[in-house]
This record gives structure tokens, C-alpha cells and sequence, in this order.
């Protein structure tokens, strides 16, 4: 029987779907991914703070609003109850550098992660604001809310630095799928929600393979694989090949 997850305050019945069925969550694997979770994100938050500190001096320079942005994301965490680790869905405060314009609209974001997740590629081609590339037709191009200083930190993903906060916290972990917006898992299918059964990743297995350049359905298929196959070997293997996918990303 698959098993069910809790009610919550603020948490959607769409969002609190059963997961599937999967063997108990290994105790030791979960301690190590998250000894090596605290490790790596303390050790980044001290010695990134000065880049930080000018990251957000230059956000605040080059338009007006806070540095940091915060949004509602839904993710995995776990409890030790009995004797076991339990997993259940939840939302947390999710944090980055801002890029774009403070208090821009989201509609335009809103359409097309629906024509996205649908696979409604003429859609997708209509909502893009600059001709996209075969690498980047899955991804919103050409974004008339994102700022100078914006475009380069998401190309870079140095907007993705604050996340070692939310890591530290255990909100998230260095891998695992990355966290889902609630509007965004008001459109899953059953099965697509089993891609929230693991802790929510700053990378992962999607995101060293096909970033922005496979359909939903696949990038879905990619999560599932890993939390089939998660151990610490497959993590470290992942955090490896992360700055290749980012150098990679900033040649495209």
C-alpha cells in the first residue's frame, strides 16, 4: 500500500497525493547524505559570504527591491518516528538571488511551465519572448523581467547560492529533484508526483544531463531513477559533474 501523507496547514490536497510505495528510507544513507548536507553548506556559506555580500550589493545597485527572493516551494522531508525515517510532502520558504524586476508578474511563467508540463511545444514556441535554441526551448528565453545583473546570475546559477542556507536547515540537500512550485504540482499527474518522494536537490541527476533541454515527462523520469538509485556514490558522482553542467550551460 502506498503510503499517505499527513494533512498540513497551507498544504493543498492535490499536494498531499499518496506517494508510491518504496522500501523504507535507509537510516545510514539518509545520515551520511545529510553529515555531508551540513558539512559542504556550512563550509560554502563561509567562505561565499564576501561573493555574496557583492552579489547582493550589485542586485541592489542595479534595481530596486531585496537581494534575496523568497518563494513557497513544495518539497520532501523526513521525521524519525519509531525507530524509522517517514517521509511527508511540504512547503517551505525557498530562497535565491533575485534576477528579475521586484514584484513582476508571474502569469507569463504560470503558462508556460502549464504548456511545459503538457508537452504543448506551440504553446511553449508562442509565450517565448526571443527565439530559443534547441538546448533552451524548455526554458522561458528572452525574459523581459529579468534584470542586467539578473541574466548573468542565472546563467552563472550564482543566484542559486542562498539555497546552501535552506540545505544547512534541511530543507533541502545538495541532490535530489529540484523543489516544485505549488502551482506548478497542481498540474501533476499521479505519477508525476512521485518525483517529490526525496528531499529537494540545489542539483541533481536532470540538471547534470538534460538541463532545459528535455521534455517534463523525462525530466520527471530522471528524478524517479534517482530516488530509485539514490546512495551517497550516486550523490558525490552528481555534485562532480555539476560544474561541468554549469560551465556548460554558460557556453549555451
Amino acid at each position: 500500500m502506498a503510503e499517505s501523507i499527513p494533512a498540513q496547514a497551507g498544504v493543498s490536497p492535490k499536494i498531499r497525493a499518496p506517494l508510491m510505495e518504496m522500501e523504507k528510507v535507509r537510516s545510514l544513507y539518509f545520515l551520511e547524505k545529510r553529515a555531508l548536507d551540513i558539512l559542504i553548506s556550512s563550509i560554502m556559506l563561509i567562505l561565499l559570504f564576501p561573493v555574496m555580500f557583492l552579489i547582493g550589493l550589485a542586485i541592489m545597485i542595479d534595481s530596486r527591491g531585496p537581494a534575496i527572493y523568497s518563494q513557497t516551494r513544495v518539497g520532501c522531508r523526513f521525521h524519525y518516528r519509531k525507530g524509522e525515517y517517514v517521509k511527508e510532502v511540504c512547503e517551505f520558504t525557498f530562497y535565491k538571488f533575485r534576477t528579475m524586476f521586484h514584484k513582476a508578474s508571474d502569469q507569463i511563467h504560470r503558462e508556460f511551465i502549464e504548456a511545459y508540463i503538457h508537452n504543448d511545444l506551440q504553446r511553449m514556441n508562442e509565450l517565448q519572448q526571443s527565439p530559443a535554441s534547441e538546448k533552451t526551448q524548455f526554458k522561458l528565453t528572452g525574459d523581459a523581467r529579468i534584470t542586467r545583473i539578473g541574466g548573468f546570475l542565472r546563467k552563472s546559477s550564482l543566484d542559486e547560492l542562498p539555497q546552501f542556507w535552506n540545505i544547512l536547515k534541511g530543507e533541502m540537500s545538495l541532490v535530489g529533484p529540484r523543489p516544485a512550485i505549488p502551482y506548478e504540482v497542481e498540474m501533476y499527474e499521479p505519477w508525476q508526483m512521485q518525483r517529490l518522494a526525496a528531499l529537494p536537490g540545489l542539483t541533481g541527476l536532470w540538471q547534470v544531463t538534460a538541463r532545459n533541454s528535455a521534455l517534463f515527462d523525462d525530466m520527471v523520469q530522471m528524478d524517479l531513477e534517482y530516488i530509485a538509485k539514490q546512495s551517497i556514490w550516486l550523490d558525490l558522482l552528481i555534485l562532480l559533474k555539476t560544474p561541468l553542467a554549469v560551465f556548460d550551460r554558460r557556453c549555451n
